[in-house]
């Protein structure tokens, strides 16, 4: 059975895209720890970190590190963070969000019911600023 990660991926549910390669897509999450929260996951259904072939997590890393600079451009923001937790999806994602102190990387204050409008504002500004940083 797919995962809801490679459902969004195969645009069987809606996902709010920022990045696609062949590889690897970067999509906002629907529960964002701060405005700008964005998930870095492969297109392949694997779990565990562990078990993704290093070639594949260094470009995954790669993308993640692309994305941190645009959510701290769109955010201005100094740092990004970066969390692998896996526990909620049985799909490797990568969480990268714009951090200002250490209370932005907790998943118990996250917003569950963010407003499309913000989501959407969200995308527009990291899309916005990836193209600036290519």
């Amino acid at each position: 059975m797919a995962t809801v990660f490679s459902m969004i991926i195969n645009r069987e549910i809606p996902g709010r895209f920022v990045y696609e390669d062949d590889e690897i897509v970067a999509f906002l999450t629907i529960e964002p720890m701060t405005q700008g929260h964005t998930l870095v996951v492969p297109r392949a259904e694997v779990d565990n970190w562990q078990d993704l072939d290093p070639a594949l997590f260094g470009r995954v890393m790669a993308v993640a590190q692309k994305i941190g600079k645009a959510v701290c451009a769109a955010f201005d923001a100094e740092r990004a963070g970066v969390i692998i937790a896996g526990l909620e999806v049985p799909h490797l994602h990568v969480h990268v969000f714009p951090a200002r102190d250490l209370s932005d990387f907790g998943f118990a204050g996250v917003d569950r019911n963010p407003s499309p409008e913000s989501l959407d504002e969200a995308q527009a500004k990291i899309t916005a600023a990836l193209a600036q940083l290519s």
